[in-house]
């Protein structure tokens, strides 16, 4: 059914009272009852019953039931791993490691590319190992956050054993015409576009230079270092911090130790890595933070199972978040806007524009919906047999998708690892938001001039 130009409202709505409102989970409630009305004028359907019924399928859709899980038991490993004060301890192994800001930044980058199997795992283990160091350099929680995330998504876009390459395979491989090509099964073909994922690249790339300050603090950023300075504390972190009643002092527990860190992290990634399910994985890890610290009386039974909860709840209003994007991407669907964006570039297609505007278009929709995954998985079934008609360079044509992917991961106000990472460093949503945008815009143009070039001269 076509709504034409009008299903762009909903959209265009969302991000008003986003920037408006610098609230998250409501405008995109909004945006998707609004999207969800004109499905119902048009067809004729109860808006009141269509709604309700929508939104209630998040909840019983195996992928999303999936992401709230792990969201959730994230939260409750970071509490439980918190109370054994172990984050304490990794910060002074890496406090003799690194004596100023920016070798404290520059391990959080290399730990980010070293942990690169899932975002999620990433952002966990790696503020998880920074952010009490960070604070004690006086570096900004808001700095942390971007290069955290910097390191989440666009590392695991490059590495062909992640959870990013496994997906992005399996719905690249899912076309008859890619099949054709003949580079084997879903993870070689992938293999064969990560040297064009331009944005992730580049993304990567600018963070060691704004460590050593070479691309220069601008806009939200800068005002959180200069906050900083005027700070007497020294942590720059007043404004946007949201300490819980739990954390500890840094002599609590004179005995603790790197290993009740390291030992369940690395049992999240060895059973995430054998079993292909992180959740399954993150379960392993709780288990082994039993084993771990009851015995040794680091933490009782009673209260394991109470910060097991209480983790959980902490992630509430990150979990709010992504159960709305969820929402919002079934009304854009229902309303088929991914197609009507697609059919207004059609006119402007060529072989040579064709990657860079696909780039565009993903990277556009999946920052208006706040789905990642979602939004590729819909486009690919058009964007890819578009760009063989066009002639397009398809190798060009999927890492433009996986590029648009990883653009809306780290750019959007409402992506799943924004407010995660937000959340895992302890700062409001938009101050990250904020200070990161302008970062991710400069990778943005500097992957569309790539693929741009890319256009022209990759046969």
């Amino acid at each position: 059914m076509e709504y034409g130009i009008i299903c762009l409202f909903p959209a265009i709505l969302t991000v008003i009272v986003a920037v408006w409102s610098k609230r998250t989970t409501e405008p995109l409630l909004l945006g998707a009852l609004t999207g969800y009305a004109l499905f119902s004028w048009k067809t004729g359907a109860n808006f009141v019953e269509l709604a309700s019924t929508k939104f209630f399928e998040v909840f019983t859709d195996p992928e999303s039931v999936w992401m709230l899980m792990v969201c959730g038991l994230f939260g409750s490993l970071i509490a439980v791993i918190n109370e054994s004060n172990a984050t304490n301890a990794i910060a002074n192994v890496l406090g003799k490691l690194c004596k100023s800001k920016t070798t404290t930044l520059l391990s959080a980058w290399i730990l980010g590319m070293i942990i690169y199997i899932d975002d999620y795992m990433n952002i966990l283990t790696v503020t998880s190992c920074t952010k009490k160091l960070a604070d004690q350099r006086h570096i900004p929680r808001e700095a942390l956050a971007y290069v955290v995330d910097s390191t989440g998504a666009p590392t695991s876009v490059l590495i062909p054993f992640s959870t990013w390459a496994i997906f992005f395979g399996g719905v690249f491989y899912e076309q008859d015409a890619i099949k054709a090509l003949g580079y084997g099964d879903a993870i070689s073909t992938y293999m064969q576009i990560i040297p064009y994922v331009f944005y992730g690249i580049f993304a990567l790339a600018i963070v060691p230079l704004f460590i050593v300050g070479i691309v220069p603090k601008v806009g939200a950023m800068k005002r959180a270092y200069a906050r900083l300075k005027n700070d007497e504390e020294g942590y720059g972190i007043i404004e946007n911090a949201m300490y819980h009643q739990n954390d500890k002092p840094d002599d609590y527990d004179k005995k603790a130790s790197a290993w009740d860190f390291v030992i369940p992290i690395l049992t999240m990634i060895g059973v995430q890595f054998y079993v292909g399910d992180l959740f399954v994985g993150l379960i392993a890890a709780l288990l082994c933070c039993i084993v771990l610290y009851v015995p040794r009386g680091k933490i009782t039974m009673g209260k394991f199972c109470d910060y097991w909860i209480e983790g959980f709840a902490d992630l509430v209003p990150v979990l709010s978040i992504i159960v709305a994007a969820f929402y919002i991407e079934g009304a854009m669907t229902a309303i088929n806007m991914p197609g009507y964006v697609i059919h207004l570039i059609e006119p402007y297609v060529n072989a040579q524009l064709y990657p860079m505007l696909a780039f565009w278009v993903v990277g556009c929709l999946g920052f208006i919906t706040g789905s990642n995954w979602g939004i590729p998985a819909v486009c690919a079934p058009i964007i890819i047999p578009l760009g063989f008609a066009v002639g397009a360079n398809p190798l060009l044509v999927m890492a433009s998708i996986v590029s648009g992917a990883t653009l809306c991961s780290h750019a959007c106000f409402y992506a799943d690892a924004t407010v995660f990472t937000s959340k895992a460093c302890d700062i409001e949503n938009t101050a990250h938001v904020y200070t990161q945008l302008p970062y991710a815009g400069i990778a943005m143009v500097f992957a569309s001039v790539a693929y741009l070039i890319a256009g022209y001269t990759v046969v």
